[in-house]
């Protein structure tokens, strides 16, 4: 449903809205529909759309029927369940054939003379007024407007409208009756809705005067605990506005059209009241205690599910925070890390955030002596270690858990035999074997053989 117009009045925006089936066009409409939409003044219509044929207003708060003279070509109108209290205002409606003025508080039913003009009228509904309560009320209503087909929905015979006609002056004296009691009944209502309403303002007057008692420099100063005396408060304002409800729905109120009205205005102004402490819960901005009064740095979390644009990384030495839309997510770390050397990366399939962070302080290994009856692939191993040992490490690994194949040996060497006539024995090469802790093999250095 579109919101309410402000106010309670039909404004062109609303009329705009409501005619998106015609492409926003309000000039060319000829049917529109504004039920709920707490209307309280029914105005603008007969000049904004002049070509109108259907109108549903109903469900509104319309306490007459005006503005609508104008619309020539209206052949349906809806205003059930509103305030109207009287027929009128509709001669100008030519072409009508169709009123529906179902749950109003329609009490003087001779207003209904007005409506002799609709030559076209064909169907009215009036169920759910107080006229219909009256006695003859059918009987004067089709004996006064002779063009009507149907009444409340009940088709009208034509033997029901003679003995209506027959009986006409007899109950139209009945009905003039009625309707003097019912004004009189009208008059005291309206007399205990202003009482009623009066003494509302003044209780409310009288909670505001006691609030800003509460609130003024004195009270506050006497409360040592500024904290305590306003949870205290708020738990009394509470208490307070749900007695206040609890009286205003439990109080029993004849239905009229202005209790009908009272209650709109409650339930607005409650809404706007959870409105406005909404917005102000909005507007305040939550202070995230980061680094302690003492230095210490503590962990603050935030939700999931964001997107990669919202987030901003900052890496320091000894923790890292993420801020997201300005809220933090910090983590303390437990060693140091070196801020420069990090790097931050999102997934695009999981969206996890991988953070890596080199640490300050490596830690190596000592190196440990090897017995000389350790084979060459051990050595080997050990010499790249002793290479690798000028490069940072960032795992601890020993090397004597491990093995790596020795890939001098995989192919035999083949005895060296010279061709010709003199055959040269293979020479017998005596390797030297030197304790792998003592070599060095650099690789700049060409082999001696």
């Amino acid at each position: 449903m579109a919101a309410a117009p402000e106010g309670g009045h039909v404004t062109e925006d609303l009329v705009r809205r409501r005619a998106e089936h015609n492409n926003c066009e309000i000039f060319s409409l000829e049917e529109i529909s504004l039920h709920q939409q707490e209307i309280e003044k029914l105005e603008h219509l007969d000049k904004w759309c002049r070509d109108l044929k259907i109108l549903y207003l109903q469900n509104n708060l319309i306490p007459k029927i005006e503005n609508v003279s104008k619309l020539k070509k209206l052949e349906y109108l809806n205003v059930a369940l509103n305030n109207i209290e009287r027929i009128e205002n509709l001669e100008g409606c030519e072409e009508l054939k169709k009123l529906d003025l179902t749950a109003n508080f329609i009490g003087e039913l001779s207003s209904i003379e007005s409506l002799k003009c609709n030559i076209h009228l064909k169907e009215l509904f009036l169920m759910g007024n107080p006229c219909t309560e009256f006695e003859g009320y059918r009987q004067f209503v089709v004996a006064t407007l002779q063009q009507l087909k149907y009444l409340d929905s009940k088709e009208i015979e034509r033997s029901e409208r003679i003995k209506a006609l027959q009986n006409y002056p007899e109950v139209k004296w009945k009905i003039r009756e009625q309707e003097q009691a019912y004004l009189l009944k009208r008059a005291r209502e309206k007399e205990e809705a202003q009482r009623r309403m009066q003494e509302r303002k003044d209780e409310k007057q009288k909670q505001m005067d006691s609030k800003l008692g509460c609130d003024s420099p004195d009270s506050t100063q006497e409360k040592p605990n500024q904290a305590e005396g306003d949870g205290e408060r708020e738990g009394c304002r509470t208490v307070e506005n749900d007695d206040e409800e609890r009286k205003f729905w439990e109080e029993p109120t004849p239905y009229t059209p202005e209790s009908r009205l009272e209650t709109h205005r409650y339930i607005e102004e409650k809404r706007r009241a959870k409105d406005n402490v909404r917005e102000s819960k909005k507007r305040e901005k939550t202070t995230w205690t980061l680094v302690t009064a003492e230095g210490k740095v503590l962990n603050v979390n935030v939700p999931k599910h964001l997107d990669t644009s919202l987030l901003d990384v900052d890496v320091q030495p000894t923790y890292i925070r993420v801020l997201v839309k300005g809220k933090p997510f910090q983590l303390v770390l437990p060693e140091e890390v070196k801020p420069d050397s990090s790097s931050a990366k999102r997934s695009q399939t999981t969206g996890h955030l991988v953070v890596t962070m080199p640490k300050a302080k490596e830690i190596i290994l000592a190196k440990q002596k090897v017995s000389a009856s350790i084979k060459h692939s051990d050595c080997n191993t050990q010499q790249k270690n002793t290479r690798r040992s000028g490069q940072v490490e960032k795992l601890e690994v020993d090397p004597s858990k491990y093995s790596f194949p020795d890939v001098t040996k995989i192919i035999q060497e083949k005895e060296k035999t010279g061709q010709g006539p003199i055959t040269l024995q293979p020479q017998k090469v005596t390797e030297v074997k030197k304790s792998c802790v003592d070599f060095e093999n650099n690789e700049d250095v060409p082999p001696l053989i």
